[in-house]
């Protein structure tokens, strides 16, 4: 059986993409690369693959459609790294976790294959706030928003993000934003607030 040579083997090239953090986001760079005529082996939040290698001017191009849309081209190693730990963070927190949770520092470490006090040190020293302290202003931006739907009862909302209490979510609530939840859904009936957070803040 002859041995397949390396040039038999289809060449890739991975793109790694910083604020591409939901479905829409996918939408947008999906149509855009397809725009550009590259071919898209495979895209998720954070990463893309196109067949091939993307030459100087191709990439020039690339760079200009993420920018005009609010992405950016990640080419440093520790900022990839960043980012997979947010966009982890980020689908945790949006995921249904009322049948089980994974804890947080099993969940990056299996993600990001890197021991955890290494990745908690260079997310800390990057972003000046540590992992956790992250990860708690991303659930309390998913409370907002599912108190701005008014579908799910306040235990309903504390049940689904893993919360031990209602009183355990109001308190992390109330110090990140200075209002209850109760308050907040309060303010934003009054003044008809909704629409896009963003998750990235």
């Amino acid at each position: 059986m002859p041995a397949v040579k390396n040039n038999d083997i289809p060449k890739t090239t991975h793109l790694f993409i910083k604020n591409m953090v939901c479905p829409r986001c996918i939408k947008v760079i999906r149509d855009e690369f397809t725009g550009l005529g590259l071919d898209i082996r495979s895209i998720n939040l954070g990463e893309v693959v196109v067949s091939g290698n993307i030459s100087s001017d191709e990439m020039n191009r690339v760079q200009k459609v993420l920018e005009e849309n609010g992405f950016e081209l990640l080419e440093d190693k520790r900022a990839r790294l960043i980012e997979q730990i947010k966009l982890e963070i980020i689908q945790m927190v949006n995921e249904d976790h009322t049948e089980g949770r994974e804890s947080l520092t099993a969940r990056l470490k299996k993600a990001v294959n890197q021991d955890y006090v290494y990745i908690s040190t260079l997310f800390s020293s990057v972003e000046n706030i540590t992992i956790e302290q992250f990860y708690i202003l991303q659930k309390i931006e998913k409370v907002k928003e599912l108190l701005k739907y008014n579908e799910l009862s306040l235990s309903e909302i504390a049940w689904r993000l893993g919360y031990s209490s209602v009183q355990h979510l109001s308190s992390q609530f109330r110090k990140v934003t200075g209002l209850t939840p109760t308050q907040f859904k309060s303010a934003g009936m009054r003044s008809g607030a909704g629409g896009h957070h963003d998750h990235t803040s």
